[in-house]
C-alpha cells in the first residue's frame, strides 16, 4: 500500500513538473530579447540610412538592447526586403521600408516575395518632399508657364532623374500624365549627376531632393516652381505645391517607414510603434530629420497599411503608362 503510494504521488510530482516546464517553455520572452536587426536596402550615407540610425540610437537607449543598422543595398531595396520578409517573425528583424517598396512590384517582372503579405506594417516614420526647380535660363517662372512651353514645344523640354523608377522619374511621368505634355526624361545614376547637368544648363528640369537642392535655389543657380507634398514645406514657405500651382491631386512624397515579417506579434508591433512614434517626436529626431528634408509622421499600423497600398494602386497605374522598367 505505501509502495503504491509513493509510487502515484511521484508521478504525480512529474506530471505536475511537467506541465509547469511546458508553461515556462510558453510563456513569450520579453521584447526585445537579443539585439535588433534593422535592415537598409540603400548604402550607407543615404536619407533611409540616416532614419535607420536615428531610430536605432533611441531604440537602443529606451531598451538597452542594441540595434544594429544592417545595409544591404541593391536591386531597388528588394535584397533587404527579401531578408526581412523570410526572417523569423519575432520583432528582432525589421526594415526600414522606403517609398521605392511600394513602386518595385510594378517594376519587376517577378519579386522572391509579395510586398504586401510578407510583412507587417508597424509605423510610417517620414515624409520628405521634392521641389521642382528648373535652369533659370528655361523661360518657365511658374508650374503653369512650363506646361505652356512644354504643350508649344512638344519634346523640347527634358527632366532629368536620379534613376529609371526612382521618385524624380516618377514625379516627371505624373506630371506628363496629369497634363499631357510631352517631356523628355534624360536619366542618370544618382542625384549628383542629375545636379550638375541641370546647374550647367544640359537638362531643363529635375523633381529634385529638398535638401540638396534648396541651397542652389537660395544662391539663383537655379529656380523652384513647386514643391511635390500636399502642403507647403516649412524650409521654403514661399514655394508653391504643385496643387497650388494648377496641377490639383499631384503629390510625391518620398516615404520611409518600418516593417515587420508578417506574423510578427500583435503586442510587438504595437510597442514598436508607439516607441519610435515617441521617438520621431523628440525635438533632436525631428531636427535631424529636417536637416536631410524630411518630417516626422506619427500614424497607426493599420493607417501605415492601408498607405502603402495606396501607393502600390497609384504608381502601379503610372509605371505601366509610362513603360517603365527596373534597369
Amino acid at each position: 500500500m505505501y509502495l503504491r503510494s509513493l509510487a502515484g504521488l511521484i508521478a504525480a510530482v512529474l506530471t505536475w513538473t511537467a506541465g509547469a516546464q511546458t508553461k515556462l517553455t510558453d510563456t513569450p520572452q520579453p521584447y526585445p530579447s537579443k539585439p535588433i536587426h534593422l535592415l537598409v536596402g540603400f548604402p550607407p550615407g543615404g536619407n533611409s540610412d540616416f532614419v535607420a540610425r536615428a531610430l536605432g540610437r533611441g531604440l537602443a537607449e529606451s531598451w538597452g538592447q542594441s540595434v544594429i543598422v544592417d545595409n544591404r543595398p541593391g536591386a531597388g531595396g528588394n535584397i533587404a526586403a527579401d531578408l526581412v520578409a523570410k526572417a523569423a517573425a519575432d520583432g528582432h528583424t525589421l526594415l526600414l521600408a522606403v517609398f521605392a517598396h511600394a513602386v518595385n512590384p510594378s517594376l519587376y517582372r517577378s519579386l522572391p516575395f509579395d510586398p504586401m503579405k510578407d510583412f507587417a506594417p508597424v509605423i510610417l516614420c517620414t515624409s520628405a518632399a521634392n521641389i521642382l526647380v528648373v535652369h533659370p535660363s528655361l523661360p518657365a517662372t511658374s508650374v503653369k508657364t512650363l506646361i505652356a512651353l512644354a504643350k508649344a514645344k512638344p519634346a523640347a523640354v527634358t527632366y532629368a532623374s536620379a534613376g529609371n523608377g526612382t521618385a524624380s522619374h516618377l514625379a516627371g511621368e505624373l506630371l506628363k500624365m496629369m497634363t499631357g505634355i510631352d517631356i523628355v526624361h534624360v536619366p542618370y545614376r544618382g542625384t549628383g549627376p542629375a545636379h550638375t547637368d541641370l546647374m550647367g544648363g544640359r537638362v531643363s528640369t529635375f523633381f529634385a531632393a529638398m535638401a540638396g537642392t534648396l541651397p542652389h535655389v537660395q544662391t539663383g543657380r537655379l529656380r523652384a516652381l513647386a514643391v511635390t507634398t500636399l502642403k507647403r514645406w516649412p524650409g521654403a514657405m514661399e514655394v508653391p505645391t504643385m496643387a497650388e500651382a494648377g496641377v490639383t491631386g499631384f503629390e510625391v512624397n518620398s516615404w520611409s517607414g518600418v516593417l515587420a515579417p508578417a506574423g510578427t506579434p500583435v503586442q510587438i508591433v504595437k510597442r514598436l510603434n508607439g516607441e519610435i512614434a515617441r521617438i520621431a517626436r523628440l525635438p533632436e529626431t525631428r531636427r535631424q530629420f529636417f536637416s536631410f528634408g524630411a518630417e516626422p509622421i506619427d500614424n497607426t499600423p493599420e493607417e501605415f497599411a492601408a498607405y502603402i497600398n495606396g501607393e502600390y494602386l497609384k504608381w502601379a497605374k503610372v509605371v505601366k503608362a509610362a513603360g517603365i522598367r527596373a534597369e
